[in-house]
């Protein structure tokens, strides 16, 4: 490994020279981005890490999304492409986060500002 952060307050990112498996390094991101924070919430059942985790979900979602619109060479989805992921399994993904990533932070919202009135 060359360089990595992990830090909370940061955008994680890693840099291998060379990367001996690309298309793992790649979907790790995103995939233990949503499998994380789902865990947790499942786990400890509070509304507020249900919350986050539907915030996650939705945001990896549309970080993958916008990476494939925006083409960005150094972006996670134009790489993904690069080393052979089939862009049926990088649709599929955004589908599925995006769609129960909003639907569930839609129900996180509303719960949190009918709480407050």
């Amino acid at each position: 490994m060359t360089s990595a952060d992990l830090l909370p307050w940061h955008l994680p990112y890693s840099f291998f020279e060379p990367d001996p498996h690309p298309l793992v390094t790649l979907w790790g991101g995103p995939i233990l981005g949503v499998v994380i924070p789902l865990s947790i919430a499942f786990a400890i059942r509070k509304d507020w890490m249900w919350f986050i985790a539907d915030f996650c979900l939705l945001a990896n979602g549309a970080y993958i999304a916008t990476a494939w619109v925006s083409g960005d060479r150094y972006l996670d989805t134009p790489k993904l492409l690069e080393h052979g992921a089939h862009p049926i399994w990088i649709a599929i993904y955004c589908i599925l986060t995006i769609g129960c990533g909003y639907i569930g932070f839609r129900r996180q919202c509303v719960r949190v500002l009918a709480s407050t009135t």
